[in-house]
């Protein structure tokens, strides 16, 4: 992977110091920034100056082998799942897969129950032993039907009910989000489905895999390119009037390129509390959720289950959101939709600029969905410069 300094990047590409600048520059190192440079540089062999403001490339999704040599998320796990084949199949030309189907715990009154809520939890939870149909039948007696569905809370009363309201994600939410749920738009609880039979995985799609040697190694494998150089370390303001290109792909807030000229864009942060253990295990699945708002933090991830790494020891993460810090999530609310409106407007007109990934476009990705929008914006780069794309490049996933 082809890394650079501030100086050799204001003189041009590497492989050609002699060009006019480079074609592209991507300001953004995640999934949405690496897919976008490795197939404009791959696949339409243009020049690519590739810039994050972290000391790696990766995104959020950055992993790396701590002091005891137990390989961790640095912020926080991340599962990969996908219905799209399409996706799968570009990503595995730079790592192979572990296959993992991801498992999720929830400590309520002292036991650990799947979550999302499934016939076992219900079972637990109430000293039952009802099976799919009466299970169905349970929820459906405390269901409270809601006319008009418009929160977070309203989506999961009308499924389920208070009680079970209040015992899974009332607390959850509040400390995830620092609003209530009905304060929030209904997308953020319609994730979490609702199960009666035992099916006890956290995600049903047809692709559940981890990276058999990590994210960053396949990262670092897209972007080995000789016409892809890569500045890290390095913020955007500190390059924009410096480095001669000919388009700019922005993966960063598109509030802050805009000089947060109609005020900023409300996101979560997070905070994570690293630990290694001098035991093998710490906990029988790899993240156990904590609904209950007297624990401060909202899940705690061991990675040896996601990784399927052999240890001695075990590394853990305690998660803890905040109001302050990098923005991870934007936070789901009409008014805070509006604001992003009047600034994708803003974006439209402005031109030499694609604004690209979760941050970019203010909206909630999952990995597979950053990689197929940033794959979209390929397609239209190529098609418009001529190009005859390959068949797995144009299918939908």
């Amino acid at each position: 992977m082809p890394q650079v300094t501030l100086e050799s990047a204001i003189a041009g590409p590497s492989q050609c110091p002699a060009a006019q600048g480079y074609d592209y520059l991507i300001v953004g190192a995640g999934f949405a920034g690496s897919v976008l440079a490795e197939r404009l540089a791959a696949g339409m062999n243009r020049s690519v100056l590739l810039i994050d403001r972290r000391e790696h490339v990766g995104g959020n999704a950055f992993d790396h082998y701590d002091e005891a040599g137990i390989l961790v998320h640095r912020y926080g796990p991340h599962i990969f799942h996908t219905n799209a084949a399409r996706i799968v199949d570009y990503l595995s030309r730079f790592t192979e897969w572990r296959p993992y189907e991801h498992r999720v715990l929830a400590e309520v009154e002292g036991r650990q129950v799947p979550i999302p809520i499934n016939l076992t939890t219900l079972n637990i939870l109430y000293g039952l032993a009802m099976d799919e149909a009466q299970a169905q039948a349970f929820l459906a007696q405390r269901a409270e039907p809601v006319a008009s569905i418009q929160t977070s809370e309203d989506v999961v009363i009308n499924q389920i009910g208070r009680e079970l309201y209040e015992t899974f994600f009332r607390g959850y939410t509040r400390k995830q989000w620092g609003l209530d749920p009905s304060q929030l738009d209904r997308s953020v609880t319609s994730r979490v489905p609702t199960r009666t039979d035992a099916d006890d995985r956290y995600f049903t799609d047809r692709f559940q895999l981890m990276p058999l040697q990590g994210y960053t190694r396949m990262f670092e494998r897209m972007l080995d390119l000789p016409t892809i150089d890569v500045l890290l370390g390095t913020d955007f303001e500190a390059v924009r009037d410096r480095v001669t290109y000919r388009h700019l792909v922005y993966c960063g807030p598109v509030d802050e390129y805009f000089g947060y000229c109609f005020g900023q864009l409300p996101y979560r942060s997070l905070r994570f509390e690293h630990t290694t253990l001098e035991q093998e295990w710490f906990q029988p699945v790899a993240v156990v959720n904590y609904p209950d708002e007297a624990v401060p933090y909202t899940r705690i991830t061991e990675y040896k289950h996601l990784t399927g790494q052999e240890h001695r020891h075990t590394s853990i993460t305690r998660e803890y959101p905040c109001a302050e810090g990098d923005p991870y999530y934007p936070v789901p609310r009409p008014e805070n939709a509006e604001l992003y409106k009047r600034y994708k407007a803003l974006a439209d007109e402005t031109p030499g600029v694609t604004f690209l990934g979760r941050l970019g476009t203010y909206k909630y990705y999952n990995m597979d969905q950053v990689v197929g929008q940033a794959l979209a914006v390929y397609q239209r780069i190529a098609q418009a410069a001529g190009m005859t794309l390959e068949t797995h490049e144009i299918e939908p996933g």
